[in-house]
């Protein structure tokens, strides 16, 4: 039996190989787009998507810059805020600075990715792209968190890389960095 050029195969069974190959192939393209999901077999309302990677060539890597003068585009600006509300929402405003400042320190360093968004996405680094959290919208201290880290208030988290809430980490291995500062309920850490 001839169907459409594929010979002696049922339909069903057609249909079947061609829906295995579409979705690996659709999976294996959604990861690499996507490196903030986590569980592609779970995509939650809401989530952003990406179906084609962008053409964004990363800035050249240093060891580290001393003149602090970072320039966000629309979306990157939107990401840093939508983290610092997803991780600092109940620190006061100076720890909401601090954690903007240490994803800008990271996006500086030679120890992590070159942009905003390889640093937010980068695997196991922020819980809240783990559980969505990062893809709710940005409150208003958040976004003016973030054009403090920008500002002069950018030193706040004296050129931590990381941070962390002792209180609820399971994971202790941040307890042997030296601590930089305390802010809230936040400890910094170089």
């Amino acid at each position: 039996m001839v169907i459409n050029g594929i010979l002696n195969t049922p339909i069903s069974e057609n249909l079947y190989n061609f829906y295995n190959i579409l979705h690996k192939y659709l999976i294996t393209l959604l990861a690499k787009v996507n490196p903030q999901i986590t569980d592609l077999d779970l995509i939650i309302i809401g989530q952003q998507i990406n179906i084609h990677k962008s053409n964004n060539s990363p800035k050249p890597k240093t060891e580290r810059s001393n003149s602090k003068d970072i320039s966000l585009s629309e979306k990157e600006f939107d990401l840093l805020a939508r983290i610092v509300r997803a991780e600092a929402q109940t620190e006061p405003f100076e720890g909401k600075v601090a954690v903007a400042a240490v994803v800008l320190n990271r996006v500086e360093s030679s120890q992590f990715p070159d942009t905003i968004k390889e640093v937010i996405y980068e695997p196991r680094q922020f819980q809240p792209v783990a559980n969505g959290q990062v893809n709710k919208s940005a409150d208003q201290e958040s976004i003016e968190a973030v054009e403090a880290a920008l500002s002069d208030m950018r030193n706040i988290s004296k050129d931590s890389l990381f941070f962390y809430n002792p209180d609820i980490a399971t994971n202790r291995w941040l307890d042997t960095r030296e601590t930089t500062v305390v802010i809230g309920q936040h400890v910094f850490k170089n």
